[in-house]
């Protein structure tokens, strides 16, 4: 993450597929077959589902779910090589959503179900009481509450619920999402674990916009209005706070550099959206002037970061271009959408 060259060619770390980058391109390319009829994109984004299923996490666990091919350290918690987690199996699980309502095909949303048994069931949970529901990043031992961890698993289960009708689900999405919002600052913001201080990271950019996609989502699938102030003032807070005028994406609130090109596709992201583009009508397209302008290679890739003094220009292929392919699509399906209307 901080060497200015990849090392990882060097250490012999082999290649692997990862499963949250796969969802990602999978849902750019569903964008893109909505946005053109063109089939080719459905058949390559049902192709990869297939993959996608093929890396189901094995193990005794309650449901499918994904996590990375690899050990993971974090600050709170050691995960072993495919050890599931929320995060992934969110991410995934859009995915398969996503294919289910172009699609219709049953497995597809069988699939989410089945997901679902493995967020209610396996996760740590670290709150459960009558108003508000938390849950741990993985089904290990942890006392990390992660913000974007609850809000993610309950824009799943809210989708879910409002397809299936199971009150359960949308009982749990509800109480999930509230944990989320009643941590929200007074100036609208959320730092990244509950309490701050269980974590360095404070503020940071994408994982704010994380949190406000899938409040969304939660918002529109259950047909909840009552939290759209909260949702209004966290975008009026990401907007000021977390991007510079030039489009540049801040790493945190209280710091500029490095400029993560994750950062900027989770901009174009949350500032395509209808709403967000009548009240911050020209972000999502400066966000991406400055990603094409400061940290595009015309030989199709992004690169990582840019830091004060230099850009580390290796391409991480889920982490940088998976997420600008997901970014892009989103942004000309909606743009797209916009026109017609």
């Amino acid at each position: 993450m901080r060497c200015p060259v990849n090392v990882r060619g060097i250490l012999r770390v082999p290649k692997v597929h990862n499963p949250k980058g796969l969802a990602l391109f999978v849902m750019a390319l569903l964008d893109s077959f909505k946005r053109t009829g063109n089939r080719a994109y459905l058949a390559e984004g049902e192709r990869l589902l297939a993959v996608l299923m093929g890396l189901r996490s094995s193990g005794d666990w309650h449901g499918d779910c994904w996590g990375y091919q690899y050990p993971w350290q974090d600050l709170g918690f050691f995960a072993p090589k495919a050890t599931p987690n929320a995060v992934v199996t969110a991410f995934v699980c859009e995915a398969f959503l996503q294919a289910y309502k172009a699609t219709g095909r049953t497995e597809y949303l069988l699939t989410v179900e089945s997901a679902a048994q493995f967020f209610m069931n396996d996760l740590t949970v670290l709150k459960n009481s009558k108003n508000e529901f938390c849950l741990g990043y993985m089904p290990v031992a942890m006392t990390m509450r992660v913000m974007d961890v609850s809000i993610l698993v309950a824009a799943v289960l809210a989708q879910l619920s409002a397809i299936t009708k199971d009150m359960n689900l949308e009982d749990a999405a509800v109480r999930l999402a509230r944990y989320v919002i009643n941590r929200q600052t007074a100036d609208g913001a959320w730092f990244y674990t509950d309490p701050p201080e269980d974590s360095p990271v404070k503020i940071d950019n994408y994982h704010t916009g994380f949190i406000l996609d899938a409040l969304d989502q939660v918002m529109f699938a259950l047909d909840i209005d009552d939290w759209r102030s909260n949702y209004q003032l966290g975008v009026a807070f990401y907007a000021e706070h977390l991007f510079n005028k030039d489009g540049s994406p801040r790493w945190m609130s209280d710091r500029n550099y490095p400029h993560d090109i994750h950062g900027a596709a989770q901009g174009i992201l949350t500032f395509s959206t209808p709403r967000n583009r009548q009240r911050y009508p020209e972000m999502a397209e400066k966000i991406i002037d400055w990603a094409l302008a400061r940290m595009y290679h015309p030989e199709g890739r992004f690169f990582y970061q840019e830091t004060r003094l230099y850009r580390k220009r290796v391409t991480f292929l889920r982490w940088c271009n998976a997420w600008m392919c997901h970014a892009l699509a989103r942004f000309c399906l909606m743009d797209a959408s916009n026109e017609e209307s």
